[in-house]
């Protein structure tokens, strides 16, 4: 039978509504119903000035909404041949991994909140909040920073702001690892709800497309920090991965991360090159694409500009890939339907990122423009996955 629960549910954080196909409780397959939120966001920017076009991106997704802008501002840098000053992309280096140490415990507290351990899922929003208290100290606002520009960031940050930071990240290092055993070792959360519960595999990994820490859960060893020049040239990283490819490892792979980010925020901090934090571009015109990895994974940007007009833009998040995997793979196999509602809360699901644009299509069907991404995707993927 199909068992249909949304597109309003208590258990979904946003709209859209999951179709389990299930044998008595045992839910044998799923499909994702999209279309419940319609915002028009890529169409509302054409023939728009960049200036305004910079805060509807930072509005496509609540929890990513840094990153969005930041590939937005760096899409423009590229096709204009600029490239921030050091000091700036220094400052994004360290807005964009609080944005996700936040974001990955929002994610695990959304997990075990659909399991119903409401003991964790408050210990990971404590948590959660040092870092938003840093990315308030550091921009003046907590979710819609108004951070990035294209050429730099707005503005500068001094030693007291870098020292409070540095404190807030004590404060998550003191109780991170303990709260990563809670559940690491816990018979009900890790054993019983978690371990080889949602599994997918590698190869549906690959052939699905997935991305961030879903896709590393799985084995697929691809973070687009390895490739971005500011990482690449100036900082100590590596992807962090595992291969067991269900609910306990993707859940892990987020604890996983957020050591690794409080790391890098420090190296920026220690390592924080003077001088100027905006430089003046001279908006280019033409085509361009940049790729960012958020904290769900890669977000992509292609955009036309002419001077300083948005000809036109389209953008890819990572919440596409992964629910779709979700539902193809994840759910293929799942003992019970609340194993199912903590499967798809696992995959770190995002509908308004996912239904930005007019009309949502499945990636089979996708435009040749979409389809030139997933080629170009695909061969980073490959480059990756050994």
């Amino acid at each position: 039978m199909i068992l249909p629960i949304g597109p309003i549910h208590p258990g979904l954080k946003e709209p859209l509504r999951l179709k389990l196909k299930t044998e008595g409780e045992k839910v044998v397959g799923a499909e994702i119903e999209y279309g419940y939120v319609h915002r028009g966001i890529e169409k509302i920017m054409e023939g728009k000035p960049w200036q305004k076009c910079i805060y509807l991106a930072e509005r496509i997704c609540g929890i990513c909404s840094y990153e969005h802008t930041q590939t937005f501002a760096e899409v423009i840098e590229k096709i204009s041949d600029f490239r921030a000053p050091l000091r700036a992309q220094f400052l994004r280096v360290i807005t964009n991994e609080l944005d996700r140490i936040q974001s990955h415990y929002l994610a695990n507290s959304t997990y075990f909140k659909a399991m119903e351990h409401e003991t964790l899922f408050m210990y990971m929003l404590s948590q959660r909040e040092h870092a938003m208290d840093s990315i308030e100290l550091l921009t003046g606002n907590r979710v819609n920073m108004g951070w990035n520009i294209v050429g730099g960031v707005r503005m500068d940050a001094n030693e007291q702001h870098f020292d409070k930071i540095l404190e807030k990240l004590d404060l998550i290092e003191e109780n991170h690892q303990r709260y990563v055993e809670i559940f690491e070792n816990g018979p009900f959360a890790a054993g019983l709800r978690s371990k080889n519960v949602g599994v997918m595999t590698k190869d549906e990994a690959i052939k699905g497309r997935a991305v961030g820490p879903i896709g590393r859960a799985s084995g697929l060893k691809h973070d687009l920090r390895e490739i971005h020049h500011t990482y690449k040239d100036h900082f100590d990283f590596k992807p962090i991965w595992r291969k067991e490819g269900d609910n306990f490892a993707r859940t892990m792979n987020r604890f996983n991360e957020i050591p690794q980010s409080l790391d890098l925020v420090r190296q920026a901090i220690y390592n924080m090159p003077d001088g100027p934090v905006r430089g003046k571009v001279d908006i280019g015109k033409g085509y361009g694409e940049w790729r960012n990895e958020a904290p769900r994974g890669e977000v992509t940007y292609m955009a036309e500009i002419n001077g300083n007009h948005i000809n036109s833009i389209s953008i890819r998040t990572p919440s596409i890939m992964n629910i779709d995997s979700c539902a193809r793979y994840m759910l293929k196999n799942v003992a019970t339907v609340a194993d199912a509602i903590t499967t798809y809360a696992s995959s770190d699901p995002c509908i308004a990122c996912t239904e930005r644009a007019i009309v949502i299509e499945d990636l089979n069907n996708s435009n040749n423009g979409d389809n030139n991404i997933h080629n170009s995707f695909n061969n980073d993927l490959n480059s990756n996955i050994n």
